[in-house]
């Protein structure tokens, strides 16, 4: 194995995957991270019935396996958030979110050592261009936060990189002609863009300043479209816009609670559990009441988060497809057609293309100059956002990007510049 040249990696750390990459003089390379695969999902799973933690597919396996534990994912989305400086019981123990994502960062940098078999003190971080929308102070605190987390997992020197900015850089590895590319990189917590001129000649420049024309993002990204997947078609099967005894709506807030990848938690408490229960009495519609009532009970609402989230991937190949979920009821199977996504999804598909037109403003540039559109993240091929986007640019080509690796890719080539001689 070639080893890499500098004390230095990058790390996409990310709301649904994980990667690292390191430059060997010639170009960046991911490193495997699980059973020889780049990426390493964004999840701890905390075994209670063996003491012990799990990352990545393994976690996500041990919880499948029905093992009593927490399933911990979609960590990136406390960034920034009110919930950042709290925690959660695991155990009966206090874990701080800093721990946590301590603890997922913490084994990137081990696994990525491993492989590249040497140690790494310097790192470039991807964020996404915004963490917060529209809150200054919160971004830049979550950014802060984030360096100060790694700081505690042993790096020395960290800086950052926004996320399609590296995407860029990626892509730039290989072009053969010069052009005007709007980058595009739909994660799972933000859609972020990157205007940038790119060239075979620029490529090995450290001061790129003069070729990024701008950056734009929007906190929307594939666990908001899981979400509202999610409550369109699952969540009215426990009960969502049900009507109790008197006429009066069934309380959401579960609803959104369980439907939300990092704040399924919250629903597991005893006082939610204590509230559920006292409802029991005004309940009309007693069938979807029980659903709710099982799936909370025996905290299986991660089973549904994964079901939907396979859903809406096979959506985006086929018209239709069928998601068992027997947290729900045994045997109990639901279709959910394509139609489903696309109109559950619109507002936030919406936003989205709002916030690529306001970079391609904030850079003064039309959309007719734009010469190719460079997709990468792994929420980026849902056909009714491709269409937009198409659609907002039309004389554009599009290339795809490795939807997993290309910012890992691009932060190892950043930190070649940044940490080189």
């Amino acid at each position: 194995m070639t080893r890499s040249l500098l004390p230095a990696c990058g790390i996409d750390f990310g709301t649904s995957n994980s990667t690292a990459a390191i430059h060997d003089g010639e170009r960046a390379r991911l490193l495997p991270l699980e059973d020889g695969k780049a990426t390493l999902p964004s999840a701890i799973f905390f075994n209670l019935d063996e003491d012990s933690h799990s990352f990545g597919r393994a976690a996500l396996g041990e919880y499948l396996e029905g093992y009593e534990g927490r399933l911990m994912r979609s960590m990136k989305s406390l960034l920034g958030s009110s919930l950042m400086d709290s925690g959660t019981e695991v155990a009966g123990r206090y874990l701080s979110f800093r721990e946590l994502l301590g603890r997922f960062i913490g084994e990137v940098k081990s696994r990525a050592e491993q492989q590249a078999q040497q140690s790494f003190s310097q790192v470039v971080l991807g964020r996404p261009v915004r963490f917060v929308d529209d809150d200054d102070a919160a971004d830049a605190q979550a950014e802060r936060t984030l360096g100060e987390i790694a700081v505690t997992c042993g790096f020395r020197d960290i800086s950052f990189q926004f996320e399609p900015l590296a995407a860029a850089h990626d892509y730039e590895q290989d072009i053969a002609r010069e052009e005007l590319v709007l980058v595009i990189d739909i994660g799972g917590g933000t859609s972020d863009f990157s205007l940038v001129r790119l060239s075979p000649e620029r490529r090995g420049k450290a001061d790129r300043s003069s070729d990024l024309l701008a950056h734009g993002g929007v906190h929307i990204g594939g666990t908001d479209f899981d979400r509202q997947l999610s409550l369109a078609a699952v969540m009215p099967e426990m009960g969502l816009g049900a009507q109790l005894k008197d006429g009066k709506p069934f309380p959401s807030s579960v609803f959104f609670q369980l439907a939300t990848w990092h704040t399924i938690h919250l629903a597991y408490t005893r006082k939610s559990w204590s509230d559920l229960q006292g409802m029991a009495r005004d309940i009309a519609d007693v069938r979807r009441y029980d659903r709710l009532a099982r799936v909370v009970q025996q905290q299986r609402a991660h089973e549904i988060a994964i079901a939907v989230e396979g859903a809406k991937i096979a959506l985006s190949e086929h018209a239709s497809t069928h998601v068992e979920l027997d947290a729900l009821e045994d045997n109990f199977t639901l279709e959910i057609a394509r139609d489903t996504l696309d109109i559950a999804v619109a507002a936030e598909i919406e936003r989205v293309c709002a916030a690529a037109h306001a970079t391609l403003k904030l850079g003064g540039v039309q959309p007719d100059r734009i010469d190719t559109l460079f997709f990468t993240g792994g929420a980026s091929a849902m056909p009714a956002l491709r269409r937009a986007l198409a659609a907002a640019f039309p004389l554009a080509r599009t290339v795809e990007g490795d939807a997993y690796g290309s910012v890992g890719s691009g932060l190892a080539v950043t930190a070649r510049q940044r940490y080189g001689n």
